[in-house]
């Protein structure tokens, strides 16, 4: 069996399972929709984004992934983005407050439950904080890889064991997870931690327009 037969059985098996998970999102309150692909992921975003001045990035790598910021720009809207190169740390924190109070806010999730569950773990809280209330609509982009069964404890699992270590080894951060690749349970031993802030989010907030975009494809950590 060619190795693309078996690639699309896989896809359409994780196919199957996202549309199962917007289900469960969509009885919680979110707007949420299945991409095939991260090409129509980066279409939904724009079109979610027409009227939009502002779009403020919460420093994910799988929205990184849709290269969205050119286009936005050329478009007319307003980029708060952190992560942008050269920035002081006064100049980052400013971006990060009006963030909060931005159109558009784009994220993603370090872990989703198959029953629309989401867990996000941060450390500054400002990425977490823009996601529950202040942006005029919220959107996840959310890869397959970030699915999760168990339950929230199987999701605070996925952070411990893959997107804690790996994004404070990305970051450059002196934990003893970015040098080991395992959680070491740093809180309150640490400085330079990012894993301080943990939200569960069960249902859409009650103010805050939000999509969840569920990508067939692998994206970010």
């Amino acid at each position: 069996m060619e190795q693309s037969t078996v690639d699309g059985m896989l896809a359409w098996q994780s196919g199957v399972r996202l549309a199962a998970v917007a289900e469960k999102l969509r009885a919680r309150g979110f707007e949420a929709e299945v991409c095939d692909t991260r090409e129509a992921a980066r279409e939904r975003v724009v079109a979610l984004a027409r009227e939009a001045k502002s779009v403020g990035f919460g420093g994910s790598l799988s929205v990184a992934c849709l290269n969205l910021t050119r286009e936005l720009r050329e478009a007319g809207k307003e980029i708060l983005n952190h992560g942008f190169p050269n920035l002081t740390f006064e100049e980052k924190m400013e971006i990060m407050r009006r963030q909060l109070t931005c159109d558009l806010f784009l994220s993603s999730i370090n872990a989703l439950t198959d029953e629309g569950v989401i867990v996000n773990v941060d450390g500054n809280g400002n990425r977490v904080a823009s996601t529950i209330f202040g942006p005029r609509r919220v959107v996840f982009v959310v890869g397959r890889n970030k699915v999760v069964t168990g339950g929230v404890h199987a999701a605070l699992e996925r952070v411990r064991a893959v997107a804690g270590p790996v994004n404070a080894h990305r970051l450059g951060k002196k934990t003893p997870c970015a040098a080991t690749g395992a959680c070491a349970d740093c809180a309150g031993s640490c400085p330079e931690s990012i894993c301080r802030v943990v939200t569960i989010i069960r249902q859409r907030p009650s103010c805050t327009p939000t999509t969840v975009l569920l990508v067939n494809e692998d994206l970010g950590l």
